[in-house]
Parts: C-alpha cells; structure tokens; sequence
C-alpha cells in the first residue's frame, strides 16, 4: 500500500487487490492457527474406538488437507493407532473436521446459494466469494449433505408457547416440478415413454415437452383470532381500509418431491400435535377444494381424534365467481365487478347454495346455450359441492383466517421461484434436497439448523468412532 504501483490505482482496483491479497493473508493466518494446535497437541492415554479396542500407540506427522472458504490449508495431527483397525484422531474431532475435504464453511455457502438460485449462478457467487471454484455436481453434493438433517432438526426443535385462545391452523398445497426421466412416478413415466409428436420443430395442441412430479407442501402456523364480518372482507376502497386478517406466527412449512400428499399431510399433523398435544385449541383446515386433499385431512384428523373445521379458501370461490360474470357480462364491464362482490358477500353470508341457485337461473332466463354458459354451471355447481366447508359466518365470527395465502405464498417462494428456472430438469434427490434448503430457509430456521446440523456431524464422524461415543480429552 505505501508502493507506488498501489498509489498509481484507482479505487476499485484497489478494492479487488485487497480481497485478493486479504484472502491469502487469512488463508495464512488460519493455516499458521492449525500449526500451532498441532505443535501443541500431546499424546492422550486411554483412546478406546467403538470396537472396544484400545490405541495405545501414537505416530505424529499424519496430514490431511481442508478446502475452506479462505483457501486450503493442511492440517498435521497424531494419530492414534492400533494393529488392524482403523486410526483415530482426537485432532480432528476437536476441530470438528467434515469426512470429505470441504469444510463445514464452504459447505453451508453451497447450500446457501445453490438453494437461492441456479448452480451456475451458485458456483460464480462462490467465487467472488471465496476464491473457490467448484464444479456444479461438486455444488450439489455438498448441499445435498448440508441437507441431511433437516427431519431430525424439526422432530427435536421446542415450539414457542401458544396461547389456547390462538388457533392452529393447517394448509397444504402442491406444485409440478420439471423432472428427468427417471425421476417420474411410474404412470408418469409410462405416459412420458408412450407420448408422440405430429411435429418436429414444435408442438401440437395438448403435446407436452417436458414432465412434471407434484411437489408437495404443507404449512402450520398459529393465528390469534381476529373478529370480521362479511362486510370487512367485501369492503371497497373508497368505505376506507379493510380490517386486517389474523396474522401467522410461528411457521412451519415442510415439502416432499418424494412422497405423496398423504404423507407430507400427515407430516403436518405431526407438528399440530407437537404444539396442540391435548387439542385444546381450535384447529382450521384451510384447502383450495381439492376432494383428495380434503379426504387426507379428514382421515388424519379422524386417526388423531382430533375435530376440524374445514374452510375452502374464498380466493378459489372469488375465481369462480369471476368466470360465471363473464358469462353475463362483455370483457371490461364495471357491471361484472358489482356482480362479484354482490354474489361472494351472499356466500359470506353463508348463502352459498341460493348463489349457486341464482347463477344457473341467471344462464337458462339468458338462454345460453351449454357452451356460453358453461363457466356458469361450473360455478354454481362448486358452491353446492363445497357448501359444507363454506361456513365463513362461523369462521369470522370466531376470528379464523379465510384464505390460503401462506401456503399460496410458500409455493410460489419455495418451488416457483427455484424450480421454474428456464431449462432446469431436476433429479429426485436434488429436488428433495432443494425443496428442504429452501424451506428451513423460509421458516427463518438457517442459523438454528446449522448449529444443529454440525452438532450431528460430529456425532456421526466423531463421536460414533469411540467407546460409548465419548471422545477422551487430553489430561
């Protein structure tokens, strides 16, 4: 810096020489710090492995290498021998050292950003970052094992005290991911192998280019009651702001490209038990319709003994409505909107079934014929179907959320977002992998599971590799 080559630099180049150079000075530094540990390690007496066999003879000198996030640096430790067995180190159970040559650093940064967007995009972050160049199936391993114990964290994670005036609510979602071959399901696949094309430069009407395997996700959360009537919900904009839902805390989300909807279903429940063990609180059910999943949950709920209050979401319901209006009413017409918000206040209202009755009456005095109308009869018959979940009087007045825009918002951040990437094909670990990184992410859990997740790897490493899983200390 006092040079006159420094002096001759502009700012910027100042910047890239000194992270440079600042990089390699910690890489020194670091690797200075692990010559001076090895220089002081001593011998330790009574270092007995799983096996129950004792190593009593020691040999210095015994090096291994480690990519950290500074650069590699090697690391010189004694090792603790026996006839015919494998050697131990209590070096590097000190240290926590991975099995592999990345550290635990490095490794959380792969799974960082490959979590947060493409592994190209993954792999140049890291280098700007570190100076480490990593190829993209390397990336992907190494995030694939910084995932390994995402089940284990939630199974054993306390949750924040809840009032039993707060309801538990539960929603579930899913979302087609773009898969190789092999990672279909099997009526997929069969589909996939026995689909032609007219075309060879593009596709025909109803052709698919690409396959997808449902991701599921469910979300638990607690809500303290907010109290509405169906006049908060419908209000315009010029009748002043609307009152606010009630808000979610403490959420869980969780999703599977592995298993089906059933079992990420029941995963939820799970957790509602986790928090409601006695089911004193009030549990809601929010669903877009769906009669598979709406039948998951009633079966998860009726083995658990547990009573639910199913309520379809009324953005679903406001959907059909919308499509029966443009029966009646020309693209752009203010009459269409006052047709809407007049027919989901009724449904609000806990008159779904005379909407229902309203709209298929509306069609036949138009006499539409049955392709005019038809957007029509899907709506009244929806309502008339989901009429038994759509209690919304008894769900306001007990202040419960009415719509499905956590789960909604999860789908969109977790898969779409990640997932819906032009060209990305997917296997079915690196989804699975990628569906878990990104959801202890948007839990806000990242810090907690990585404390959680070294702790593991140490056991699994270390700990696992002596007697009684007890790593003896030196005196």
């Amino acid at each position: 810096m006092r040079g006159a080559e420094a002096a001759g630099c502009t700012h910027e180049e100042l910047e890239v020489r000194l992270e440079t150079a600042g990089r390699e000075l910690i890489c020194q530094l670091l690797q200075d710090h692990l010559d001076l540990r090895a220089a002081r390690e001593t011998r330790t007496d009574g270092v007995i492995d799983r096996d129950g066999v004792a190593h009593n003879a020691v040999e210095a000198g015994h090096c291994r290498s480690l990519e950290t996030i500074f650069g590699e640096v090697t690391i010189t430790r004694l090792a603790d021998r026996a006839k015919e067995t494998e050697n131990l180190y209590l070096h590097d159970a000190a240290l926590n050292l991975p099995a592999e040559r990345h550290s635990h650093g490095l490794r959380e940064r792969c799974a960082i950003e490959a979590a947060r967007g493409s592994f190209e995009e993954a792999q140049a972050a890291i280098l700007r970052a570190t100076g480490q160049s990593l190829g993209k199936r390397q990336l992907e391993q190494l995030a694939r094992r910084a995932a390994t114990d995402v089940g284990s964290f939630y199974e054993q994670m306390e949750r924040p005290a809840a009032s039993l005036d707060d309801v538990l609510v539960i929603s579930a979602d899913g979302k087609g991911i773009v898969m190789r071959p092999e990672g279909l399901r099997e009526a997929t696949k069969k589909a996939a192998a026995a689909a032609t094309h007219k075309l060879n430069t593009r596709l025909s009407r109803g052709e698919k280019r690409d396959r997808k395997r449902i991701a599921e996700l469910a979300v638990v959360y607690d809500a303290t009651p907010v109290v509405r009537a169906p006049g908060d919900i419908m209000c315009r904009s010029q009748d002043g702001p609307k009152l606010p839902g009630p808000e979610a805390k403490a959420r869980w989300l969780t999703a599977s490209v592995v298993v089906d909807a059933r079992e990420v279903i029941a995963e939820a429940f799970v957790e509602a038990e986790r928090r409601d063990p006695k089911h004193q609180r009030p549990w809601v059910v929010l669903v877009d319709g769906a009669k598979p999943q709406i039948d998951a949950m009633k079966a998860e709920a009726k083995a658990r003994r547990v009573d639910i209050s199913i309520i379809v979401d009324l953005v679903h319901v406001l959907e059909y409505l919308w499509a029966a209006a443009w029966c009646f009413f020309d693209q752009g017409d203010p009459a269409a909107e006052a047709f809407v918000a007049e027919k989901a206040l009724a449904v609000l209202e806990g008159k779904a079934g005379i909407v229902a009755g309203a709209i298929g009456r509306k069609a036949t005095v138009r006499k539409l014929d049955s392709s005019a109308r038809k957007k029509a009869d899907e709506c009244a018959r929806y309502l008339k179907n989901k009429a038994p979940y759509l209690d919304y009087p008894t769900a306001l007045a007990r202040g419960w959320p009415i719509a499905t825009g956590v789960i909604e918002g999860a789908v969109r951040h977790v898969v779409r977002d990640r997932f819906d990437i032009t060209g990305a094909r997917w296997s079915l670990d690196g989804a699975e992998t990628m569906l878990q990184l990104r959801a202890v992410r948007a839990n806000g859990d990242w810090t907690a599971y990585w404390s959680h997740h070294l702790a593991q790897q140490r056991r699994r490493v270390h700990e696992t590799r002596y007697a009684a899983g007890v790593i003896p200390k030196a005196a």
